[in-house]
C-alpha cells in the first residue's frame, strides 16, 4: 500500500539532511521531496542594511520639521511568522517503510508528523 508521510522542520537544512538520511537507510521511498517559506530568507538578506525612519515633529501649529533617524537594520524587528523557515515536507513511500520513516524523521527532529494512505 501507498503512504503519504508530511511533517514539518525548522529549516530547509534539517529537512535536506533528514531526507538524505531516509533515501539512504530505507527502502520503498517513491518521492520525498521538501517545500519552504521564502519570506524568511528576504529578512535575512536585510541584515547589514540601514531602516530610515521619519518621525514628523511639530513646532509651533504653523511650522513643521520632519526628522529622519537612521539606524542598522536589525532582524528582531521583523515579527515571527515573517522571520519563519518553517519547511514542509512531502514522502511517498509503500507501507512497509512508513514506521522506520517516522522513526528517522523524529530522530531528525520533525514535529507534526501525520501518514496516511
Amino acid at each position: 500500500m501507498v503512504t503519504r508521510i508530511t511533517c514539518e522542520f525548522e529549516c530547509p537544512e534539517f529537512a535536506e539532511t533528514a531526507l538524505r538520511q531516509i533515501r539512504e537507510t530505507v527502502n520503498g521511498v517513491y518521492s520525498a521531496k521538501y517545500f519552504y517559506r521564502k519570506s524568511g530568507d528576504r529578512a535575512q538578506e536585510r541584515t547589514g542594511s540601514t531602516v530610515f525612519t521619519i518621525m514628523p515633529t511639530g513646532l509651533t501649529s504653523q511650522n513643521y520639521l520632519t526628522a529622519v533617524m537612521e539606524s542598522p537594520f536589525c532582524r528582531d524587528t521583523i515579527p515571527e511568522p515573517a522571520r519563519s523557515r518553517k519547511t514542509d515536507v512531502f514522502i511517498v513511500c509503500d507501507g512497509s517503510g512508513s514506521e522506520r520513516i517516522s522513526s528517522v524523521l523524529t530522530s531528525m527532529g520533525a514535529e507534526n508528523i501525520r501518514s496516511g494512505s
